[in-house]
């Protein structure tokens, strides 16, 4: 049994993010079919929504898994006036969902993504090398892998992670990360 205090306070895992989409088949084959994620749990349901008190709204509420257990979840409305309520609005690419994977299996998500038409980035920051694409609604993923100093990193980061944030708050703007490849 372990006596470190964190261990009891922090999430043990991300249990699930989850977005509205407008065509569930269209999502179930991008993040099954594509990408390789299994469909876990699918809950049809009907429900009473604050935006909508003089009706019954039916939705579907779709899981698709990650190996530690976690999942990406989905609500798509019967409703097209009920999904144009909850859709959510395009983002930056700085917000994202960021999925850590191997080398290999970035290499390979890499391809099936690009074999099924969709457009990808690659960007090498250095202390993880990552894969960015849209999925069918507009949610930008990115699929990343750790190099083989990880551990290093981590170790340093850290070490240092509060002073860096405390000068960057401060107004010191210079960077800390030369490790990025462009």
């Amino acid at each position: 049994m372990s006596t470190n205090p964190k261990e009891k306070t922090l999430p043990q895992r991300l249990h699930h993010n989850a977005r509205v989409v407008k065509d569930h088949e269209r999502t179930r084959q991008f993040y099954e079919d594509v990408i390789g994620m299994p469909l876990l749990a699918t809950w049809a349901e009907v429900g009473q929504f604050p935006d909508f008190p003089e009706r019954p709204i039916s939705y579907c509420h779709t899981f698709y898994g990650l190996a530690d257990g976690g999942a990406l979840a989905f609500f798509g409305f019967a409703d097209p006036d009920v999904y144009e309520a909850y859709k959510a609005k395009v983002q930056s690419p700085f917000n994202h969902i960021a999925l850590a994977v191997s080398p290999d299996s970035q290499a390979e998500i890499k391809q099936k993504l690009e074999k099924a038409g969709h457009k990808t980035t690659f960007i090498d920051h250095g202390y993880c090398q990552s894969l960015y694409v849209q999925d069918p609604d507009n949610m930008t993923l990115e699929f990343t892998s750790d190099p083989k100093n990880a551990g290093e990193i981590g170790e340093w980061q850290a070490r240092t992670a509060h002073t860096t944030l405390t000068r960057w708050i401060a107004g010191d703007r210079k960077p800390n990360n030369d490790m990025r490849h462009r």
